[in-house]
């Protein structure tokens, strides 16, 4: 019939109502088809199903009503246990939860000149006089109930008692649409929203006095002409709140470890994608992610890659920290996740990683990733690319910064420290001799009086070895710009958890778990916060902001000294003492070594890096160890075409530019442009180029 709009009869009806589940990461009433309900308690009520997982969804979507911003608060609730009804109602509840606006429903508007209508309130339910609160009720009728039903717990139904945000008159209370909130904290959401509370947190963490984030917000307001939203009404009294939060916060919530991190995980829940329990067959798996990392990896991470750092801590944490890792504007690494096993994270991935990844995607459904880099070989590959659908890509930089700290400590000799590190390099990629075992028999022949090193190389490193060797055969390995990121994180990551103060907790997770979600992660925010905004430039630690793959950028190719005809070794001038020069040897190789103090201390220093880009750059070496095991593999997927569409598509992108070249190099020869190499020092130049790049 024309004009008439179908209701359902009765409550008895509602399972015959379809469930709904917007996409949206979070969605209102607007998003909803209601109907509404004829007779009973609830007649004339809109109600709607929607699946129980996605309540807290609708609660922030209708917190962001852009005429009425509000913040609805649970103002009752009840619970059933499951077999404590025989015969249950259709809309028999589990759970049931009143949620009410927070600016109702009590009416305080009058309240100063006592012109208050005591009929306007409602009588007390429990919560007294709402102390701290008084100030932004202005009667706000504005309500919702959600009910986990009985029959059917996987379902909430949503019952919508009130749907304007008006008083008992019917009229705006809070909002654009109230005229008297013009100007007003009324006007906007009743609190400060989650992103401005992690701002001032993230100050407060990283040592920023209380005057001077106050200053420096009201310079902020001022800057872009006054307050547009609630934000902008950050009291002094708000950050001393959360500053007495902080101070009374402690990571110890229970004295038992394991009852302390249960614990956290119900009270942070939305920082938590994975947790496993121990127990007796099971590991204890956490992975944890807060929006701020959530943020910055859907940012850095859409058509960028994504890097692992595992097994941090094995000697001194009670369970090792896998990091994983994007990459900003200036290639530093940022963590955008932690994973804390009493496991190999290796192990236990295929359990996480596809959460993850939808987490990311229900974030950002346009989000791809271009590559996923492991530093082991024993992950289960697969696992990743179906989750990611990308490339991955096997990153050396663990076992090269193991080795050489492992050489540094034990042999006392820099010639035969380069030399050894020179055969492992080889060792690794089998260019002396196609079976690893032998390989590594020649080198342990050639090195045997190095008791030190071969005892830790055949306890730590002799298992696994040709799990690495068939690792680079079988995946390309990353580059150099990478692992300066991952190295500049690892310091870093080292020394905010190994300081001496904290000794006696390394045996506890919480504090781990606490460490990294608040000090370690604001320091992070800080970076990136300053490089955006300029601000507190003087506060951000300089000594890890930028890593050594930007440090080499900064050096003039005019710096480097490369002898074309002996490619034995180069030299860098100093850029701060112009009469010093540092010596790199075995240049352009990922096994180079630099005679300067960073790289004495282990670590992938500017210089080397610079090298190995001017050979790249001035052509005069031959492709290094991964980049020609890479190639091979490419031919090699050619002729053996694999079965997954993401490694055949890329095999056939770089073995059809591989094709390209060569014949673009056999152009240049039969021209008389290209000069071949000297045959003296071809034995010196086998691995000498720059890293593959990702991109």
């Amino acid at each position: 019939m024309k004009g008439h709009e179908h209701k359902i009869p009765r409550m008895e009806d509602i399972l015959n109502l379809p469930v709904q589940d917007p996409p949206c990461a979070e969605f209102s009433a607007a998003h909803i088809k209601w109907v509404k309900v004829e007779g009973g308690r609830q007649g004339g009520d809109d109600i709607a199903l929607i699946p129980f997982a996605r309540v807290g969804d609708f609660v922030k979507g209708e917190s962001s009503n852009a005429e009425c911003p509000a913040s609805f608060r649970i103002e009752s609730r009840r619970r059933r246990p499951e077999g404590s009804i025989s015969k249950p109602r259709v809309d028999g509840y589990l759970e049931y939860t009143l949620y009410w606006c927070s600016y109702g429903p009590e009416d305080y508007r009058e309240n100063e000149s006592g012109l208050v209508d005591g009929s306007s309130t409602k009588p007390a339910s429990g919560k007294g006089s709402r102390p701290g609160r008084r100030h932004m009720m202005r009667g706000c009728i504005c309500h919702f109930t959600v009910k986990r039903l009985y029959t059917r717990p996987l379902l909430a139904l949503i019952i919508y008692n009130q749907r304007n945000h008006v008083d008992k008159s019917g009229s705006p209370c809070h909002g654009i649409l109230d005229q008297d909130a013009m100007g007003t904290r009324a006007m906007y959401a009743p609190r400060i929203s989650e992103e401005q509370r992690q701002k001032v947190m993230s100050m407060l963490y990283v040592g920023i006095p209380l005057d001077s984030i106050v200053q420096h917000h009201m310079e902020m307001v001022e800057g872009h002409g006054g307050p547009h939203n609630r934000d902008d009404f950050l009291s002094r009294n708000d950050v001393r709140n959360m500053e007495r939060v902080i101070r009374n916060s402690s990571h110890e919530l229970h004295e038992d470890d394991e009852c302390s991190i249960r614990m956290w995980v119900q009270r942070h829940r939305k920082n938590v994608f994975y947790f496993q329990d121990s127990s007796g067959s099971e590991p204890f798996v956490l992975g944890m992610q807060t929006d701020w990392q959530l943020q910055q990896l859907v940012q850095y991470g859409h058509n960028g890659y994504i890097a692992f750092h595992s097994t941090f801590g094995l000697k001194k944490l009670k369970y090792p920290l896998c990091t994983l890792l994007v990459f900003n504007a200036s290639r530093d690494a940022i963590p955008v996740a932690w994973v804390i096993t009493s496991s190999f994270v290796s192990q236990d991935i295929h359990k996480w990683i596809g959460l993850l990844a939808e987490r990311i995607q229900t974030k950002d459904p346009r989000w791809r990733l271009d590559a996923f880099l492991v530093d082991d070989p024993s992950f289960e590959i697969s696992i990743i690319r179906e989750a990611f659908q990308c490339r991955v890509l096997l990153c050396i930089w663990r076992a090269r910064h193991s080795w050489i700290r492992r050489l540094l400590k034990t042999c006392c000799n820099f010639d035969v420290q380069r030399e050894m590190f020179k055969h492992l390099g080889w060792l690794l990629y089998c260019t002396r001799r196609p079976n690893t075992l032998d390989s590594v028999e020649e080198f342990m022949q050639v090195f045997v009086d190095q008791c030190a090193f071969m005892d830790y190389f055949k306890s730590r490193w002799l298992p696994n070895i040709e799990l690495w060797a068939n690792g680079i055969r079988s995946l390309p390995v990353a580059g150099p710009e990478p692992s300066a990121a991952i190295e500049s994180y690892h310091l870093r990551l080292k020394s905010k958890l190994f300081n001496e103060q904290y000794v006696n907790s390394w045996s506890r997770v919480d504090w781990l778990i606490h460490t990294l979600t608040t000090e370690f992660q604001s320091s992070y925010w800080l970076d990136q916060y300053s490089i955006e905004t300029g601000y507190f430039e003087n506060l951000r630690d300089k000594s890890f902001s930028t890593n050594a793959w930007y440090q080499a950028l900064q050096i003039l190719n005019v710096d480097v000294i490369l002898d074309e005809q002996n490619l034995q070794y180069a030299k860098v001038i100093s850029q701060t003492d112009r009469s010093l020069a540092y010596t790199i040897w075995n240049p352009g190789s990922e096994f180079s070594l630099c005679d300067c103090p960073w790289s004495r201390l282990g670590n992938l220093c500017k210089h080397v890096i610079k090298v190995a880009i001017t050979c790249k750059s001035r052509q005069v070496a031959r492709p290094l160890l991964s980049a020609q095991v890479y190639r091979q593999a490419l031919l090699t997927l050619l002729q053996n075409p694999p079965d997954d569409p993401v490694v055949l598509d890329h095999a056939i992108l770089h073995a059809t530019r591989l094709q390209q070249d060569i014949k673009g190099l056999e152009v240049l020869s039969n021209s008389g442009l290209l000069q071949p190499l000297p045959s003296e020092i071809s034995s010196h130049v086998a691995d000498n180029v720059l890293f593959p790049r990702l991109h």
